[in-house]
């Protein structure tokens, strides 16, 4: 692939997913878990602030940079088709654009934009909650396994 913007673009490619993937990768693996074991008022205030948290820019710059290098890089390959490791890039980028970014904000997203909405102590939020942290945790194993396949595709891609 070489040394010049390609490699470089795919090289932070290969950060970025992997960044997004490890987030994902907590989640599913132990925020989750941890909190759908509370109480369910104090587990929607947890994940009600965590969301909020979440959509500042240390992260958003991550996942949402990751997004658009993802589609660039996809772009690029799919004109100039660069040799070597051009089908691992675009395999990387539909894994991160198709199984990350897609389900963020088809699945998990509304989720979370339903579950702002409820006074995380009343009764529609306690018989709501074993729902959201079913439907979004299996959406989470999906942009997980999804961000960390990019990052193996986009890591393939350089070394191809």
């Amino acid at each position: 692939m070489g040394d010049g913007p390609y490699a470089v673009l795919t090289a932070l490619g290969v950060l970025g997913t992997g960044l997004v993937a490890g987030v994902f990768c907590a989640f599913s693996t132990f925020v989750m878990r941890g909190l759908a074991a509370l109480p369910p008022a104090r587990g929607v205030a947890a994940m009600q602030a965590v969301n909020v948290a979440a959509v500042r820019p240390p992260f958003m710059a991550v996942f949402l940079g990751t997004t658009v290098l993802s589609a660039v890089l996809t772009v690029v390959t799919l004109v100039t088709w660069p040799g070597e490791g051009a089908v691992a890039s675009v395999v990387g980028g539909a894994l991160y654009l198709g199984g990350s970014f897609g389900p963020t904000v088809a699945a998990n997203i509304p989720r979370n934009e339903r579950l702002a909405r409820l006074e995380a102590g009343g009764a529609e939020a306690a018989a709501y909650w074993p729902e959201y942290v079913r439907g979004w945790t299996r959406w989470n194993h999906v942009r997980a396994l999804a961000s960390a396949g990019a990052g193996a595709a986009y890591l393939l891609a350089l070394t191809g």
